[in-house]
């Protein structure tokens, strides 16, 4: 991110990646089932590319004296992850889909390796405040990344004091806490600059801010 780019295309690189993941996986179970007309396996069916899967796992230890009853169902994962890929940018969606399963609104995406990540954290980091602000109004759990980017600069002190090594902790796919602050815009220059005062980075080129225009050519307005 050397280079500014637009929102719509940063939203596009973020998701894209796990979009095709989890195509991926649709593809892969659709392959697994013979096809109508079957020559009874003398045609081997295309393979597609693997989806995601779970990593392997075997206790070395003992299990907890606790067992999960498992009585309700899981929210389905395509559907926690679709919400969660709207939420960076599309708040009509995030509604939508918001009405048809409200407890997504905390739920979050592990898109491989232990990088987790919820509608409002999505949000945070593409600095849409519409988005943040109609989470937060539905009760989505508030987090220091969250509100740097919304420029609530006491909450942000109240949690380094709290925890001072916080300056130091990554968001979602390792966005710092510096760079929430500097995509929330105007309204969170006081967090970055408190951040700043803090721990002084290199800072790279805000990715949501458009390149500014050559001396003597005029803006169009709404450009």
């Amino acid at each position: 991110m050397s280079d500014p780019i637009s929102r719509r295309s940063f939203s596009s690189m973020t998701a894209g990646i796990v979009v095709g993941g989890a195509a991926a996986a649709g593809a892969s179970a659709d392959a697994a089932e013979p096809a109508a007309g079957d020559d009874g396996g003398k045609a081997p069916a295309p393979k597609s590319a693997p989806g995601p899967v779970e990593a392997a796992f075997q206790r070395d230890y003992s299990p907890p004296s606790f067992k999960p009853s498992w009585k309700k169902p899981q929210i389905n994962r395509v559907l926690v992850q679709d919400f969660v890929i709207y939420a960076h940018s599309e708040l009509d969606m995030v509604k939508r889909l918001l009405d048809k399963e409200p407890m997504l609104l905390n739920a979050t995406m592990d898109w491989g390796g232990g990088d987790w990540e919820s509608g409002l954290g999505g949000a945070s980091h593409m600095g849409r405040h519409d988005i943040v602000e109609y989470l937060l109004g539905r009760g989505a759990r508030i987090d220091i990344f969250c509100a740097a980017m919304m420029g609530r600069l006491e909450a942000v002190k109240s949690f380094l004091t709290l925890q001072p090594a916080l300056i130091d902790a990554r968001g979602p796919h390792g966005f710092t806490l510096h760079f929430h602050a500097q995509v929330g815009g105007p309204e969170s220059q006081p967090v970055l600059d408190y951040l700043q005062s803090i721990k002084h980075i290199e800072l790279k080129p805000n990715p949501f801010l458009k390149k500014a225009p050559a001396p003597g050519h005029a803006v169009e307005k709404g450009k």
